[in-house]
């Protein structure tokens, strides 16, 4: 099966305008933007026919094609990143079998859980849509819980059924859990991977559908998928000892640098 990797970038965020081109540093002392380093872990990614950033910003065009990317342009009314993918992958010429949405805030995605995720959806023919999870350790959950305690967006948590589609997603922490875990205890929460692999019929409906109530309400683009009765899979992957965070706000780069150094990536 085809598989095409796009990377949604705009400039105009909301939280963190521009975050696209924010540079991070690497073990080396090396700086590359954040763009950069997510196409590197596209790139990395084995199996795949192509790799492209989607945007609708000169700046970020001029960025990724320096650096060697692809880009597509899209246009300034893509909602989301899903709605970005799906025009991409129209503009393209829609003959992809399966579409990858790696977005362009997570850098530390390590190629097996994109592997992982792609045999997923192939293995799960009643499903249109793929996402992973990982389950959080204790350091993993009490970042997660520090991040609410703040005020701060993190990131987004996931439960799911015996046959691992999904029930809900929140950038709550949720299950709630009253126990407490030492920091290399596994937990009973997963982390949600921003990473979605989609069969195009699912991609291509999507755009046509309203933002229902619960994307609005936590600002996440999978749930209206389930609003519209569409199943996502959520496709269990493994640290393997790697570090992983989504940079979500300007106080995350340190954090993403510091577990950069911890494991010695460029």
């Amino acid at each position: 099966m085809s598989v095409l990797i796009a990377i949604p970038a705009r400039y105009a965020s909301t939280r963190y305008p521009g975050k696209p081109l924010v540079p991070l540093t690497g073990a080396t002392g090396k700086s590359m933007t954040l763009i950069e380093r997510s196409w590197r872990a596209a790139i990395s990614v084995s199996g795949v026919d192509r790799v492209v950033v989607a945007t609708d910003d000169d700046r970020i065009r001029e960025v990724s094609e320096g650096f060697g990317a692809e880009v597509v342009m899209t246009s300034e009314n893509c909602a989301n990143g899903t709605e970005r993918c799906a025009e991409a992958h129209a503009n393209l010429g829609a003959g992809y079998e399966i579409v990858v949405n790696l977005q362009g805030d997570a850098p530390l995605t390590p190629h097996w859980f994109i592997e992982d995720l792609v045999k997923g959806l192939r293995d799960a023919p009643e499903a249109g849509v793929a996402t992973p999870v990982l389950r959080c350790d204790g350091d993993a959950l009490n970042g997660l819980l520090n991040d609410r305690k703040h005020g701060r967006v993190g990131g987004t948590t996931a439960v799911f059924a015996v046959d691992h589609s999904a029930m809900y997603f929140s950038k709550e922490v949720i299950p709630f859990t009253a126990d407490t875990y030492a920091s290399s205890d596994p937990t009973p929460v997963f982390h949600h991977v921003g990473v979605y692999a989609y069969r195009p019929n699912a991609l291509e409906a999507y755009p046509g559908w309203p933002v229902g109530p619960l994307e609005q309400l936590e600002g996440l683009e999978q749930l209206r998928f389930m609003e519209n009765g569409r199943k996502v899979l959520c496709v269990e992957v493994e640290a393997k000892d790697r570090q992983f965070w989504e940079l979500n706000n300007p106080q995350d780069v340190a954090k993403i640098e510091e577990m950069m150094a911890a494991m010695g990536l460029e």
